[in-house]
C-alpha cells in the first residue's frame, strides 16, 4: 500500500478540493481527513458514518466536593490559575474548591499534592473520530471539540485506523488530507508517508509558506511534489514559485487554473472532476497522472 499526504503551507489553497478529486480519480483507496482542527472533506464526500468513538488527548481534573477541606493547596500549586475557591459547602467547610475545565491543562499537579485525595483525574473527551463509507471507499475522519488541543495525537490515531482498514481490505492507496502549516498536526500527518503533495497558490504568503513546508518535508526526507492552484491569478509569482521549487529539487507536477466550478462543485457535494469536464477538470486529472507516475 502506498500513502500520499496532501498538505499546504497555509489554509485556503484548495487542498481539500484536490483531495476530493483524487478520491474520484483513484481506485481501491482509503481516505483519511487528518485536518482535524478544521475538517471539511466530509462536506464534499458526504460520508455514511458506520462507527463513532470518543477521542481523549489528555486528562481533566475535578474536585470531589464531599472530600474537599478547602485547604487551598491545589490553588497554591496550580500554575494555570485553574483552581477557584468558590465551590459549594460540605460537612466540613462552607466553601470548597472547584477547577475551571477551560483553564485546566491536565498536568496532574493538584492531584499529586492534594492531602485529602479530593481530586479526580479522568480522561478528557476532546472530540470524536469516525469510520465511514463514501462513494469512493472507506474514510476515517474526526471532529475535534471547540478549543480542544492534542490534535497531533488525534491525527496519529486517524492514520493508524486508516492503515488498518487498508491492510484488512487490501487497498492499494491511502490518500490523506493533511493540515496546513508546519506544526504538530502536519508532522503527525506526513511522518513515514511515501509522497507529500504540497498545494500552494501564487501569493506572497503562499510562496513564503511553501518554503517552510519544503524545509519540513526535507527534514523528514520525504519525496515532495508541488501543485500551484489558481496559478493564472498571478503568473509572475507562480513562475517564482516554480523557480524556488527547482532550486530545492522539488518538482512542480501541476498547475490548476482559477475556476468557480470548484465552489459550485462543493455546493453540489461533489468534486470538480465529477461536476464538470471543463479545462479545470483536465488540469486536476493531469495533476493526478503526474502524482501517480511519481510512485
Amino acid at each position: 500500500m502506498k500513502e500520499i499526504v496532501v498538505i499546504s503551507g497555509k489554509g485556503g489553497t484548495g487542498k481539500t478540493s484536490i483531495v476530493a478529486s483524487f478520491a474520484a480519480l483513484a481506485k481501491n483507496i482509503v481516505l483519511a481527513d487528518c485536518d482535524v482542527d478544521a475538517a471539511d472533506l466530509h462536506l464534499v464526500l458526504h460520508p455514511n458514518i458506520k462507527q463513532t468513538s470518543d477521542f481523549s488527548g489528555g486528562k481533566q481534573a475535578s474536585v470531589i466536593t464531599e472530600k474537599c477541606t478547602g485547604c487551598g493547596k491545589c490553588q497554591e500549586v496550580c500554575n494555570f490559575n485553574a483552581v477557584l475557591f468558590n465551590g459549594p459547602a460540605n460537612d466540613v467547610v462552607e466553601k470548597t474548591c472547584t477547577i475551571d475545565p477551560i483553564s485546566c491543562e491536565g498536568c496532574g499537579v493538584c492531584v499529586h499534592f492534594c492531602p485529602n485525595d479530593a481530586i479526580e483525574f479522568k480522561d478528557a473527551v476532546n472530540g470524536q473520530w469516525f469510520i465511514s463509507d463514501t462513494r469512493f471507499g472507506p474514510m476515517v475522519h474526526a471532529r475535534l471539540g471547540i478549543a480542544e488541543e492534542n490534535s497531533g495525537k488525534l491525527v496519529t490515531l486517524i492514520r493508524k485506523e486508516a492503515k488498518r482498514i487498508a491492510s484488512e481490505q487490501n487497498k492499494d492507496l491511502l490518500i490523506i488530507d493533511g493540515s496546513p502549516g508546519i506544526g504538530c498536526p502536519v508532522i503527525a500527518s506526513i511522518t513515514g508517508a511515501d509522497i507529500v503533495l504540497v498545494i500552494t497558490e501564487p501569493t506572497l504568503s503562499g510562496k513564503h509558506d511553501l518554503v517552510r513546508v519544503a524545509d519540513l518535508t526535507a527534514g523528514f526526507n520525504i519525496p515532495t511534489l508541488v501543485a500551484i492552484n489558481k496559478f493564472d491569478l498571478n503568473p509572475d509569482i507562480a513562475e517564482q514559485i516554480e523557480e524556488d521549487a527547482c532550486k530545492r529539487n522539488v518538482r512542480v507536477v501541476g498547475k490548476i487554473r482559477y475556476d468557480k466550478a470548484f465552489t459550485k462543485a462543493q455546493i453540489m457535494k461533489c468534486s470538480v472532476v465529477e461536476y464538470t469536464g471543463s479545462a479545470v477538470s483536465q488540469d486536476v486529472k493531469a495533476l493526478w497522472r503526474n502524482v501517480t507516475y511519481a510512485f
